[in-house]
């Protein structure tokens, strides 16, 4: 959640949430790049029982929800050829497009084999052709592995579709209301809650290999940071200082995590070794320092500080030393996570009493804000570093949202109620 002008400390902003059962969702794309690629994804030919998986339309919305392509919709097609012998390239030309992929999917409901192929339609030249297995409660996930090799074949650039995210929500239950730590596909799909408590989860942290996670639990009545393992569902609480336990983040390595505490005082950011429980204390005094990043190669902490008077960016050496401040642009930065290659650094601003995501280029410092809510908070990068995921509110209805680093696109993924918040997405 995001610091408000006060700098409060997340793991203490445990207002309560809208009830939320998450029963459905929508892909809405409210912004779209200008210079997007055009490319058609034909229909698969699609035999046996497959359910209700379509999987031309998932390869469809991954990509043109990138901001890289246009997808051309399926009632302007002229043909729907499931083969290339079939393929008129003259067609596709006529349309406007510079690739199409066409496919077939063929199995008996438990077992399928999926092929696929990319063609560039300016020379009917054949760049990849790609053939899988997939049972049947993979195949959204065997699409999104498609768009990857899609994405990565025509931009030079490794895709994110075939990822995951995490991200907190809840529900009435028969016992009351529960708050829900899940995890689902990278566009929303597929939910699993992994932790479950009436009492508030907040700040969910993926470890660097993708199989655990970090989060603050108040199911004790007081904040206290887990570990749990995705795998076996196995939780272990590392961190159960009195006071503030908040703020987890992973070291690039997965030994340590970075976190807020507030046992010595003031809230602080320590460097906690998961081996043996040792501290670390890396900042002190009055302000309230909280919200810890690392930088990829591990040696630098950045995090969010009132020392100045109001909520900016600071780092540190992850090792121990002097602060120096990152951000000077406007009255509120905060929240700052950094993308895979440590280019570009997501953050929460204050833009006109607005509260919205921006990007800033590590190198220059300058700042690019993406998105245009009201209320933008929880930014997480993409591991391909070209998306940033962000909890977006407006009015009622509460949404995930992505956008492209550069604000070209933006994508909102709105669940049919509730609050969701709080977004990670997976390395």
């Amino acid at each position: 959640m995001m610091l408000l002008a006060r700098i409060s400390i997340t793991v203490l902003l445990a207002s309560l949430f809208s009830v939320a059962h998450a029963a459905g969702l929508t892909i809405e794309i409210t912004k779209g790049a200008q210079t997007a690629v055009p490319i058609a994804i034909v229909p698969f030919g699609q035999g046996g029982a497959i359910g209700n998986v379509k999987l031309s339309d998932v390869v469809s919305s991954d990509l043109g929800g990138s901001g890289f392509f246009k997808t051309l919709a399926e009632d302007d097609m002229l043909t729907k050829p499931t083969e290339a012998q079939k393929i008129n390239f003259k067609d596709w030309q006529v349309l406007g497009q510079d690739y199409m992929v066409i496919g077939q999917v063929i199995g008996n409901g438990n077992q399928f084999n999926i092929e696929f192929q990319l063609f560039n339609v300016n020379n009917g030249g054949l760049l990849m052709g790609y053939r899988f297995t997939a049972g049947a409660h993979e195949l959204r996930r065997a699409a999104h592995h498609i768009s990857d090799l899609i994405y990565e074949k025509l931009t030079g650039r490794k895709g994110s579709f075939n990822t995951r995210i995490a991200y907190v929500t809840n529900a009435v239950r028969s016992q009351g209301r529960q708050y829900l730590l899940q995890v689902a596909d990278a566009d929303g799909f597929n939910p699993r809650t992994i932790a479950e408590s009436p009492e508030p989860i907040m700040a969910p942290a993926w470890s660097p290999d993708g199989a655990k996670i970090a989060y603050v639990s108040f199911h004790t009545k007081r904040s206290e940071i887990y570990v749990q393992t995705l795998a076996t569902g196995q939780r272990e609480s590392v961190s159960a200082y009195p006071g503030i336990n908040g703020a987890p983040a992973f070291s690039p390595d997965g030994s340590r995590l970075a976190i807020t505490l507030s046992k010595d005082g003031s809230p602080d950011v320590y460097i906690l070794n998961l081996s043996n429980r040792g501290l670390t204390r890396l900042t002190s005094g009055m302000s309230i320092e909280t919200e810890p990043t690392w930088s990829p190669d591990g040696s630098t902490i950045v995090f969010t500080s009132d020392q100045g008077g109001k909520p900016q960016l600071y780092t540190i050496p992850s090792s121990g030393g002097k602060s120096s401040r990152l951000t000077f642009q406007g009255d509120y930065n905060a929240r700052g996570r950094f993308s895979t290659d440590g280019r570009s650094l997501a953050m929460v601003t204050a833009n006109g009493g607005d509260y919205r995501i921006a990007v800033m280029d590590m190198a220059s410092r300058t700042v690019n804000v993406v998105s245009s809510g009201r209320l933008d908070e929880s930014p997480s990068f993409s591991p391909n570093g070209s998306m940033v995921l962000f909890a977006a509110k407006s009015g009622p209805r509460s949404t995930l949202a992505v956008a492209s680093t550069d604000g070209a696109v933006q994508q909102k993924l709105a669940f049919e109620t509730g609050e969701i918040r709080e977004p990670a997405w997976a390395p």
